[in-house]
């Protein structure tokens, strides 16, 4: 008898150490792929779009995780959204590889190749059925539709979000198969995190009562007794409340900062029009992954055949989903999970100006995964297909999203590829038009990009970030009075913005209206305090006025914002000098020419005072 038990043991042991073994194989397989396919993005740079509030101009990430810099974290709702697991992340990145773009990419990467290996152990505790899991997992490792959340590092948030999110989901399974309170506790621990990277995943509990259907059987066994659907709901209580709180916390924060479009720009009805559009959209791309874009520009509203087509489409599939969902339960929890957890950004509730977005499907498209890899091994086992037949059929779909994600990688090297691809697949792209001549204007093609800010305003008369650039561009030509005209344009559709404010200072105080260009500048800090721009605008004001106590003050003020600015330590030498604070001055003058080597008047400077041969 002891001997039987040991045997046993012997046997469990072997069984698990195999398991072990071959989910290891799986996931570095996964991994090791996700990679190779995925490489290219860190060879991309940063884009002008978001990247710029996330990463390259927000002072708060680009000096890393201090102690101001995690408060501010934990308190702000900068960009509209709360999330502060993504500036902790990014903070991060900056401590480990410095403020280039290789680090926020490799570490989006990372992530990704994370999440495929995540969502392939879930679906093996789940079902048990390995080779099933592992083409899921690989459709969501290789599916161009994809690489907007890899290769965009404003993006951080979605690989984040989805990484918690599935640790929560494996939490739960194991919960939900073992009745383990702690496993229960750590799937609401990893669910605050998910939220606190973004709060897209505030629907994660509709998606655990799917999986409660199929595959964990809880709801759809013939056992399952009526009272028992009582208590899965509750059980989520606790779940449900997050998803509350966090909504109610997006909503408002969005709202404050003018994020979401009134009902006056975009209606109800066209709001559900292009929900309805939009899921088919997605499905089409999902399928054949074509004239992907960023940003796809909302019609305001669509052909009606289209709208009618696609809201046809999309109910007809529901009700498939129900309909066969005793013969297929996993169409149910598929097409659910891929209809429920788009909801918050379908639309209904508008943030932004754009139809839809690629990032948005990154979670949603497990549920279509799931559909086609189960539906297809259904329609294998029926007519017998030869493991051979299967493997190549694999092969070829999985290969053929790879090498279309590489090509897609080529489009996010820079602004200036993206914008110009997302120009030649939509139409009527004010926005843009407008980074690619934001683009084009730091490679200092001023006149091209007045062009494309031109463009964008016949799209959008009344568009603030066209006009404000626009003027920039004349500013840059030495035009003041059209940058003038064009930023005074800018700040009556957007009346509160610190840098239109601060570089409309700059035009006025060109043309010597120091008294109106002073009031722009204190507008700006009343409005934005952490704007280093604003600090460094309003202390040259001051400086040109031989006002040099109140220019030094607010040059150390920029340089604390952001102490990798060469240009503002220069500034602060050139005050130190005229105050006779000379070794104070060549300690500026230093750390300007560290941080910008190539710096020709800083080096005529130091050598003025003899320190520089």
């Amino acid at each position: 008898m002891i001997q039987s038990k040991y045997n046993r043991i012997a046997t469990l042991k072997n069984k698990f150490v195999g398991k072990f073994s071959e989910s290891t194989f799986i996931c570095l397989f996964l991994i090791v792929t996700t990679l190779f396919v995925f490489w290219p993005v860190t060879r991309c740079d940063f884009l002008n779009y978001d990247d710029p509030d996330y990463f390259t101009s927000n002072p708060h990430v680009l000096t890393g995780l201090t102690l101001d810099n995690v408060t501010w974290a934990l308190t702000s709702g900068f960009t509209g959204n709360w999330h502060p697991l993504t500036w902790l992340s990014l903070m991060l990145d900056v401590e480990i590889f410095g403020k280039n773009s290789f680090g926020p990419h490799f570490t989006n990467l990372l992530f990704h190749a994370a999440n495929a290996s995540l969502l392939f152990l879930l679906l093996r505790q789940l079902t048990s059925a390995i080779w099933r899991s592992v083409l899921v997992a690989s459709l969501f490792a290789l599916h161009p539709l994809h690489v907007e959340s890899v290769a965009w590092v404003a993006e951080r948030k979605d690989v984040l979000s989805t990484f918690f999110a599935l640790l929560a989901l494996l939490s739960y399974a194991h919960y939900a198969k073992y009745h383990c309170r702690r496993s229960f506790q750590f799937a609401l621990v990893f669910f605050v995190f998910s939220l606190m990277a973004k709060s897209m995943l505030v629907t994660l509990p509709f998606v655990m009562l799917l999986l409660d259907w199929w595959p964990l059987q809880r709801i759809s066994n013939p056992l399952f007794k009526t009272e028992n659907l009582q208590r899965l709901f509750v059980e989520k209580i606790p779940f449900l409340m997050l998803s509350a709180i966090f909504s109610t916390l997006t909503f408002f924060v969005q709202k404050k900062v003018g994020a979401m479009a009134t009902l006056g720009a975009i209606s109800i009805p066209d709001r559900i029009e292009n929900a309805f559009v939009s899921y088919a959209r997605y499905l089409g791309k999902t399928i054949w992954p074509a004239a992907l874009a960023n940003p796809y520009p909302h019609p305001g509203h669509w052909d009606l055949s289209l709208a009618v087509y696609s809201t046809v489409l999309i109910v007809w599939l529901s009700a498939i989903a129900v309909l066969y969902s005793k013969r297929f339960p996993f169409l149910l929890t598929g097409w659910f999970w891929f209809v429920g957890t788009l909801i918050p950004v379908i639309g209904l509730v508008q943030v932004g100006d754009a139809a839809m977005a690629d990032r948005y499907t990154y979670f949603p498209l497990i549920g279509i995964f799931i559909i086609f890899v189960w539906i297809t091994g259904f329609i294998i086992e029926s007519w017998h297909v030869s493991n051979l037949r299967i493997l190549f059929f694999a092969a070829i779909i999985l290969a053929a999203f790879a090498f279309r994600t590489r090509d897609q990688l080529l489009y996010w090297q820079n602004s200036g590829t993206l914008f110009s691809h997302t120009l030649n697949v939509t139409d009527n792209n004010y926005a843009a038009e407008n980074d690619l001549g934001t683009w084009l204007s730091a490679q200092g093609k001023v006149r091209g990009s007045m062009d494309c800010f031109r463009r964008s305003l016949l799209i959008k008369a009344d568009n603030p970030d066209a006009l404000y650039n626009l003027g920039n561009s004349f500013a840059k030509l030495g035009n003041w009075d059209e940058a003038i005209v064009d930023y005074k344009r800018a700040l009556k559709v957007t009346p509160d913005q610190a840098d239109i404010l601060s570089n409309l200072g700059l035009a006025l105080a060109a043309k010597k209206q120091f008294d109106e260009a002073a009031i722009c500048f204190e507008s700006a800090l009343k409005l934005n305090p952490d704007s280093a721009d604003a600090h460094n605008n309003l202390a040259t004001l001051y400086f040109m006025e031989q006002k040099f106590d109140k220019a030094a003050q607010h040059y150390r003020e920029a340089i604390r914002i952001s102490p990798a600015n060469p240009q503002i330590y220069a500034n602060l030498g050139d005050t130190l000098i005229r105050q006779n604070n000379i070794s104070e001055a060549v300690q500026n003058y230093q750390t300007a020419l560290s941080l910008n080597p190539d710096d020709a008047k800083t080096k005529a400077k130091l050598q003025a005072l003899g320190l520089l041969p």
